[in-house]
């Protein structure tokens, strides 16, 4: 299983969903980075489980341990390791997935990709509860890249069949209005009256024992202009690589995205103007990324999540060994809506991305010496 990403920074990630713990390994920060745990528990606790009524009753704690790679609040070059134990797992709600497949889900190809020997409790490597390790490894690249004044953000920007949605944010620069709304709302919306909308959605789709997708909107800004390659390393690359790893996500697009299809070259290009003696777009149609190289303006990308396809509606479904068709009804415990704690993950996606591409260009400072 290919579980590693990153050409300077790399991140590996380890465990099942139900095994005794689930991790990340880092290699390639450089020495001397501060990491702030505490912080680093309040990005991962917003998308840890059982937090909110919206979300699965599994409660885990999602607090790391940390093994190498960090002494006296800092990097020491070394590589990097994690582990979070998982606490609150009840694995014979899996029993019959072996033969039974869910819809929607990995069970299917993963046993014939590897002959039935996977772990299939909780899904197993192909579950969401291995972004939690991949929050751990963004939330330290989120830090590093605001050292440097390059701020992530992202939110819930549509939601559900009806299209509920938020307002999206700013495309030229930080909106600082918008980022305090964020910041000081437990539901990840900027708009108050759309993440009570959003809210009743998922909840009403719990109540009627179904699921629930949507749309989340990132943006990067303050990163440099410059940074990235053409073809196969571009920016837009190195994202949605990452972006793909998370179970859920079905599409990845950046500025205007597929709606730059449905529109002509004139409306669609981002005209020069000179300001302060720079040329920079005056609008950012193309997300802040050209030819794989950012621009200067804000990066702005969006991923498509579907919905849990872990519902409480009977469906049909296969059994396998006994060569006949049959219905199945998901047990355990589920996210009625996948979309409100993957948006750190969305983050933590975009700050891993940047980080390696600037630390590839020899963009990323090194920390100061440290004094005996």
């Amino acid at each position: 299983m290919s579980s590693r990403i990153g050409n300077i920074l790399s991140v590996s990630i380890f465990g099942e969903s139900h095994s005794d713990a689930i991790g990340c390994v880092i290699e390639g920060l450089p020495a001397g980075l501060p990491v702030d745990t505490e912080e680093l528990q309040r990005f991962l606790d917003r998308r840890a489980p059982g937090r909110s009524a919206t979300a699965t009753a599994r409660r885990e704690p999602d607090a790391p341990q940390f093994l190498s790679g960090l002494f006296e609040g800092h990097t020491t070059g070394a590589p990097f390791a994690a582990l979070i134990p998982n606490t609150n797992t009840r694995s014979q709600d899996y029993d019959a997935l072996r033969r039974i497949p869910r819809p929607g889900h990995a069970d299917l190809p993963a046993r014939l990709r590897y002959g039935n020997w996977h772990d299939v409790r909780g899904g197993g490597h192909f579950s969401g509860r291995l972004t939690a390790p991949l929050c751990i490894a963004g939330g330290i690249a989120l830090q590093a890249l605001a050292s440097l004044g390059i701020e992530i953000a992202a939110h819930i920007a549509n939601l559900g069949p009806t299209g509920i949605a938020d307002e999206p944010l700013d495309a030229m620069a930080p909106d600082r209005a918008q980022l305090a709304a964020l910041a000081a709302h437990d539901f990840p919306c900027i708009s108050t009256d759309a993440a009570v909308r959003m809210q009743d959605a998922i909840l009403a789709a719990k109540r009627d024992k179904d699921s629930v997708g949507g749309i989340i909107e990132c943006a990067a800004y303050g990163f440099p202009a410059g940074v990235g390659d053409p073809m196969f390393d571009g920016l837009e690359n190195r994202i949605a690589r990452i972006a793909f790893g998370i179970p859920a996500v079905k599409g990845v697009d950046f500025g205007a995205g597929f709606a730059a299809a449905y529109l002509t070259g004139s409306q669609n290009n981002d005209p020069y103007r000179m300001v302060d003696g720079t040329p920079r777009p005056v609008s950012n149609n193309a997300g802040g990324i050209l030819g794989g190289i950012s621009t200067g303006l804000p990066l702005i990308w969006q991923m498509a999540v579907k919905p849990t396809p872990s519902i409480g509606r009977e469906q049909p479904s296969v059994d396998i060994d006994a060569e006949t068709d049959t219905e199945l009804i998901v047990r355990g415990r589920h996210d009625p809506c996948i979309v409100p704690r993957a948006v750190p993950v969305a983050e933590a996606v975009c700050a891993l991305a940047l980080m390696d591409a600037l630390l590839e260009d020899g963009r990323f400072p090194a920390p100061a010496p440290r004094r005996a």
